[in-house]
């Protein structure tokens, strides 16, 4: 009986280990968990050499077949066929990870510099089509293609990922615009997402806000599925990403101050007194991790998933 009843696609990367059979038109691929598939080329299968995303298609200047030499490392993107009772990749793609056996682009100097580069421009120009770096106007969700999304929707976790973006963006390259960026998006996010309770010294920053125009509706507790109606330990500290990265860049003080009122907020609601640790979430209007409308992520049922330093 065979292993398997239905067809999937999938992508693998391995060494390959035996050269093409030209008979069966199949070749050998082993993984790093030392797994060994056969993959079958076609008519229309097709390599490329590994590009960064704004680099145009690289052809790997030689027919496939001489290409496949025991020992190279690629990537296989294809259909999973039932075969003999075993299962058989179609290869539709092969990405090579260089142009030679040894060669592996990645490690050239100016790879991952590249890289970023092309990631930041990407998403500067798709939030800030004009150049004018105003937050009011970023967008949630893009298409593929760097297009806004129409929505009302900001949401904290989603600005401070990308402010963090940009500060590394920054470290790389020396661009100055995305300094810019990640600065006006942590004031931003300093501005209109976060809550300071002077008397606890304590900060804690909203999920998200509604924007229409002049007026926000801020929302508190996570509109995320499995931690609706709570506030989720890792939405506080996805706020801090981006912050934290710009901090080591300008060492704004107030930034710094930002992340230690955090941490007080966590020591003070979150942290799990009886044991070494913190609990995952919190009631939005009692702040308390054993509140019965937690439900499943009621202390008991998930606790303590963070740990203290030591």
């Amino acid at each position: 009986m065979d292993k398997m009843h239905f067809t999937f696609s999938d992508t693998i990367a391995g060494y390959v280990t035996t050269t093409v059979d030209s008979s069966a038109g199949t070749f050998g691929l082993k993984t790093s968990d030392e797994r060994e598939f056969q993959v079958k080329l076609t008519d229309v299968t097709y390599a490329e050499v590994i590009r960064n995303p704004a680099e145009p298609y690289q052809d790997p200047g030689a027919p496939i077949q001489s290409l496949l030499t025991p020992g190279r490392f690629l990537f296989a993107h294809g259909v999973f066929y039932p075969e003999g009772g075993d299962y058989i990749l179609e290869a539709k793609r092969l990405v090579l990870v260089g142009r030679t056996e040894n060669e592996w682009r990645f490690e050239s100097p100016d790879w991952w510099i590249n890289q970023i580069r092309d990631l930041a421009e990407f998403y500067f120009n798709a939030q800030f089509p004009d150049g004018v770096i105003d937050y009011r106007n970023y967008r949630t969700r893009l298409t593929l293609e760097g297009q806004q999304v129409p929505s009302t929707r900001q949401e904290t976790d989603t600005i401070s990922r990308m402010v963090y973006g940009f500060a590394t963006a920054y470290l790389l390259t020396g661009e100055d615009r995305y300094l810019q960026a990640a600065e006006k998006g942590t004031d931003y996010l300093r501005e209109r997402m976060r809550v300071i309770v002077e008397n606890e010294e304590v900060v804690y920053w909203y999920h998200a806000a509604d924007i229409q125009g002049e007026h926000e509706r801020r929302i508190f507790a996570s509109e995320f599925g499995d931690d609706l109606d709570a506030i989720p330990a890792y939405e506080q500290i996805y706020a801090l990403a981006g912050p934290v990265q710009t901090y080591r860049v300008t060492g704004d003080p107030r930034i710094l101050r930002d992340a230690e009122m955090t941490l007080n907020l966590f020591d003070r609601y979150f942290l799990d007194k009886d044991r070494e640790g913190y609990f995952s979430h919190l009631d939005p209007v009692t702040m308390d991790p054993r509140d019965e409308s937690l439900t499943h992520n009621r202390t008991g049922t998930r606790s303590a998933t963070m740990r203290r330093p030591t």
